[in-house]
């Protein structure tokens, strides 16, 4: 049963944030994230993935921390999420024991990156042991570090995210929520990627819904079976009237994260802002409303008057 009153405090509906690869770098990170508010988007998700100079910001001084932290609020735009991609070189779940350590080792240091930069949700991919060779021990060498990893959230107050993935390991929302079952932590929940389910071919619907309760956030991105990225927006195979008429039935309200790979386009903002634009014609043939970050709250006088 909906109440009005809470509604109008605190309506239903989504925040659209962008991944930090569908924007060019251009210099700053001021200029960075002005493009991004430019572009339409309440957040941005930044990335440590396998290149030298991402892995880098697992370093960052006070000094470089507050940098981001500042240019983000000078241009009203919320640090949404922290996508731990370096986990497929430093693999959770590999067979050498010195690789496996320093996987728990770079989850810590992400942890911390997270609460330096007051970013809520660390998401993790649902990736074993990439570059490896598969092993009937990875899965359970993975829970390890996911496990490890939950205490020390725990203490940080940051929430972890599994995605499911392309490939072999955590392909759906339905294995991922086996490993969050397994662990037992309230700061382990699920970070679920759309366009990964369709490619690899999965019923959106059913494991959207056995989600339920448990998303943080979600990933958006057009793909086809066996192209899990760079497919533009709105030539895939995506069922987004099925998948957001499934996020409706739940009365889903939370962050939705569009992700795409243009920062190697000089005109990565507009194509960001034209995804922003066909995801927000999607959601609203669902009744979805996306609520920009700067909605105010209703006054006293707009509840019917003052309360206390």
């Amino acid at each position: 049963m909906t109440n009005p009153v809470a509604d109008k405090l605190v309506p239903t509906g989504v925040e659209l944030g962008i991944y930090e690869k569908a924007l060019a770098w251009p210099g700053t990170w001021d200029e960075f994230f002005a493009s991004a508010a430019d572009a339409g988007f309440s957040f941005v998700d930044l990335s440590v993935d396998e290149s030298p100079q991402r892995v880098a910001r697992l370093d960052w001084t006070a000094r470089e921390r507050a940098e981001v932290r500042g240019a983000a609020e000078r241009h009203n735009i919320a640090l949404g999420g922290l996508c731990l991609s370096v986990h497929r070189r430093i693999a959770p779940g590999s067979a050498d024991p010195a690789l496996h350590r320093q996987a728990i080792d770079v989850l810590i240091r992400g942890i911390d990156l997270c609460w330096h930069l007051g970013i809520p949700i660390l998401q993790l991919a649902g990736y074993f042991a990439y570059y490896e060779q598969p092993d009937e021990h990875a899965r359970s060498r993975y829970v390890q570090v996911l496990r490890a990893g939950a205490r020390h959230a725990a203490r940080r107050g940051v929430m972890l995210g599994i995605e499911n993935v392309d490939g072999s390991d955590v392909t759906s929302i339905s294995r991922a929520m086996e490993v969050v079952r397994e662990i037992k932590s309230a700061w382990l929940r699920l970070y679920p990627d759309i366009g990964n389910l369709t490619e690899r071919s999965m019923d959106v619907v059913s494991e959207l819904a056995a989600g339920q309760g448990h998303m943080l956030a979600i990933h958006v991105k057009d793909t086809r079976p066996g192209e899990p990225r760079r497919v533009p927006m709105g030539e895939g195979s995506v069922p987004w009237q099925d998948a957001f008429d499934e996020l409706a039935r739940q009365r889903w309200s939370g962050r939705i994260m569009i992700e795409m790979w243009n920062d190697d386009d000089p005109a990565s903002a507009v194509i960001a802002a034209d995804g922003r634009r066909f995801i927000t014609e999607q959601l609203a043939r669902a009744g979805i409303k996306v609520i920009s970050a700067g909605t105010r709250a209703p006054t006293d006088v707009e509840l019917g008057g003052p309360r206390g």
